[in-house]
């Protein structure tokens, strides 16, 4: 993979294409950012221009022997580890074809996306002491054909304390060898490996590099792309699963529901309630988050911060005039329902009872200035 291929993040790709030209190089480095930021991407890349036979001032030429088989993950000396699902006596090499397929599907991969994969169900998922005496076991030999070996541990939050099997090739590697952990938490990798890495933040992707990626990638009109950054905020993996569902018509329908609910027009938002039940569970969700992010839009508006709005004209008009019909205080109360509608659709509520419940409680908050205490939803 190389640094062009890579949305956004200019500022840790030079950062990254620096230290190797200056000789800068940790031993030891700890990619750390969001779900969706492209941190896995990230070390593929830079694990390549490492080892680039013909670098560009500004990414790995993409053409030498070296580039070639990394870009198909099969270079002898890069290596990669990253959590199963199976039984203490499996480790990441039984599911290698299953990685390179994955990784080379999506490089923004999710823990989920990888579960699915490997067909795994809801079996939990870790990096077992065998995988750490694999870890050992690679880096102790020299590079084979590069400069450098380099073994790349995703997502090293599910080491147990076995990781700490790992300290010494960690603080005394081999000459030449690169550690590279990619984690999205950093309060749950082991202290003991944290206080040995280069901490290297990514930042999520900003709104407008998930919309120029979904409209140049994948063919998607402005509005469509618009709609879907809005969504994901900066989670590119979130913006790719959205384009596998219906992520249209969001807004038409939200502000629908908002108009009936604000006209207290009983039948109308039954019906609604019907259909919105039968949407399926992650159109559902979504259509909730985008609701909650409409919301807050409205509520910026409403302290005279609308610079720092992200709605393409047409919602921008209308959030402009739900500000004016709605305050902070009846917003904020929406924005709570909505978000406990959001946490029971997650764990398989009766969608119907659900909606005609939070539509119940947006009547009164618009209506009646009812704010709705605690919990009002009816479980299944």
């Amino acid at each position: 993979m190389q640094f062009k291929q890579i949305t956004g993040q200019s500022a840790i790709k030079q950062r990254l294409i620096t230290s190797v030209n200056e000789n800068r190089v940790s031993h030891a480095q700890l990619f750390l950012g969001p779900e969706g930021a492209g941190s896995l991407a990230l070390a593929v890349a830079y694990a390549q221009y490492l080892s680039c036979e013909d670098k560009q001032p500004d990414d790995s030429c993409g053409v030498c022997s070296s580039c070639r088989k990394y870009q198909k993950l099969m270079h002898p000396d890069l290596h990669f580890s990253y959590p199963t699902f199976g039984t203490p006596k499996e480790s990441s090499i039984d599911f290698i074809d299953q990685w390179r397929t994955a990784f080379t599907e999506n490089p923004y991969l999710s823990l989920d996306t990888w579960r699915g994969y490997l067909d795994s169900g809801n079996k939990q998922a870790n990096i077992n002491i065998l995988e750490c005496h694999q870890i050992i076991k690679k880096l102790s030999f020299k590079p084979f054909e590069s400069v450098y070996k380099v073994l790349i541990l995703w997502l090293p939050e599910y080491l147990d304390k076995q990781g700490n099997a790992l300290l010494k090739v960690i603080e005394e590697p081999q000459p030449n060898t690169l550690f590279l952990l990619v984690a999205q938490n950093q309060d749950q990798i082991l202290n003991t490996i944290l206080s040995r890495t280069q901490l290297i933040k990514i930042p999520c992707l900003t709104f407008e590099d998930v919309k120029s990626h979904l409209i140049a990638q994948h063919n998607q009109t402005e509005t469509a792309a618009s709609e879907i950054a809005y969504l994901s905020n900066g989670n590119m993996t979130e913006a790719l699963s959205m384009l596998q569902q219906d992520a249209k018509g969001y807004h038409v329908m939200f502000v629908q529901w908002l108009r009936l609910c604000f006209g207290n027009k009983g039948l109308e938002v039954l019906a609604f309630t019907d259909q919105a039940s039968k949407m399926g569970r992650e159109n559902q969700k979504n259509f909730i988050r985008y609701g909650i992010n409409f919301i807050r839009e409205c509520c910026l508006i409403s302290a005279g911060a609308e610079r720092m709005v992200h709605l393409p004209v047409q919602e921008l008009e209308t959030a402009r005039k739900m500000a004016g019909v709605m305050n902070i205080a009846q917003a904020e109360t929406i924005i709570t329902e909505l978000e406990k509608a959001h946490y029971h659709i997650e764990r398989n509520a009766n969608p119907k009872i659900l909606f005609l419940d939070v539509s119940l409680q947006i009547i009164k908050v618009l209506n009646l200035k009812i704010v709705p205490p605690g919990n009002h939803y009816i479980p299944n």
